[in-house]
């Protein structure tokens, strides 16, 4: 699957978003090694911390399947630009995807930019970093 069709997955999944307080919808969808698809969309609470981002819930949906072996991922938001992943969502990437891993952020106007995980956490905290 090419990154286009990856971004359109993405743009399915932010119609599903929960987000009665915010209004800003976010989409996401992962693509696997072996082809499986699985998207994410942000979901809100009133007690934000409790929310949970779009691309936290595809990530997780894939663990929780028993897969790891991640290809790329692509997030769409309604954004002048294309939408940059928040902190907390770029630490889980660095936890569960290679550092030259493709993420593709886009939005609603076709606007993308491709960077690697490297790219968009450097020097991340790692589980190596644990130990001794």
């Amino acid at each position: 699957m090419d990154k286009l069709n990856l971004i359109e997955k993405a743009k399915e999944a932010r119609e599903k978003a929960y987000t009665p307080y915010s209004k800003f919808q976010v989409g996401a969808a992962l693509l696997m090694k072996s082809g499986k698809v699985y998207l994410g969309c942000n979901i809100e609470n009133a007690a934000y911390p409790v929310s949970l981002c779009a691309e936290r819930v595809a990530i997780f949906k894939a663990i929780s399947e028993g897969e790891t072996d991640f290809e790329q991922l692509a997030v769409v938001a309604d954004t002048d630009r294309p939408v940059p992943p928040c902190g907390s969502c770029r630490q889980v990437m660095s936890e569960f995807f290679s550092k030259s891993m493709d993420v593709h952020t886009s939005n609603l106007h076709n606007k993308v930019k491709t960077m690697t995980v490297e790219e968009l956490l450097p020097f991340s905290f790692e589980p190596s970093d644990l130990t001794k």
